[in-house]
């Protein structure tokens, strides 16, 4: 079967179950996927939705970017460097085993109210992953690449940008693609928790309120969202690996 006659085949299933769902449970616990696609058509034809997409998204790409070139930054110096990353690792991870909503407290009194808390919760959840990814496949590449840099005698940022990067940016994109999702979800809570707009707030509100069709409709858009930048993430790590 062809790779999209089954995307098309897993989509169609998952509109019969959506729908299933909706007729089971009823139009007060779940929006029908007609009504979904309505409600959201509504929203993206009015400029205030359009106003707090902006304010999601000028969060998320901020955070994303430190989380993106810090992560990778950081996994390649604990990588190169051994006992930094055996000290490091463990580290890191048990500061990720937190639930971050408890720090949520003290990101808005470093911070403040705004956009500069949204864009910290986002980092939190993102940076700790994309350095482990990165640390660990410094770790698992070949010697013979270090070796064969050591006898061209390369500076550190050419052996970084030269041998280590392409070496390793296979094993990047996986930690890449958890990172995105971790950075969306710790922007969004962000805005759940303490803001005035973006998506995160107008989730909150429509909880709030009840209303179930504008809380279906958002989920779809970040789903959309979410799904395609990752299904391009992963068409470019498949063209990566069978360079």
């Amino acid at each position: 079967m062809p790779r999209s006659a089954g995307t098309l085949l897993v989509l169609f299933a998952l509109l019969v179950l959506w729908q299933g769902l909706h007729l089971l449970v009823g139009a007060s616990s779940l929006a029908s996927p007609v009504q979904t696609v309505t409600k959201l058509a509504s929203l993206l034809a009015t400029g205030e939705f359009w106003l707090n997409i902006s304010e999601t998204m000028r969060a998320f790409v901020a955070a994303f970017a430190i989380s993106l070139f810090g992560g990778i930054a950081l996994g390649i110096v604990l990588g190169v460097r051994k006992l930094a990353g055996n000290v490091a690792e463990p580290i890191l991870t048990t500061l990720y085993s937190i639930p971050k909503v408890v720090l949520y407290p003290l990101v808005l009194l470093c911070f403040g109210l705004g956009i500069s808390a949204k864009i910290a919760f986002g980092v939190m959840h993102g940076l700790i992953p994309i350095t482990l990814f990165s640390m660990n496949a410094i770790r698992q590449m070949k010697p013979v690449y270090r070796r064969t840099s050591q006898v061209m005698r390369l500076s550190p940022a050419q052996n970084a940008f030269t041998v280590i990067m392409p070496a390793i940016l296979p094993e990047i994109i996986s930690g890449v693609r958890l990172g995105f999702s971790l950075t969306l979800l710790g922007v969004l809570i962000g805005e759940m928790f303490a803001s005035q707009r973006g998506l995160g707030f107008l989730l909150t509100s429509a909880i709030n309120l009840g209303q179930i069709d504008t809380i279906m409709a958002i989920a779809l858009l970040l789903t959309v969202f979410a799904v395609t930048c990752n299904a391009l993430m992963m068409r470019f790590d498949r063209r990566l690996t069978h360079r």
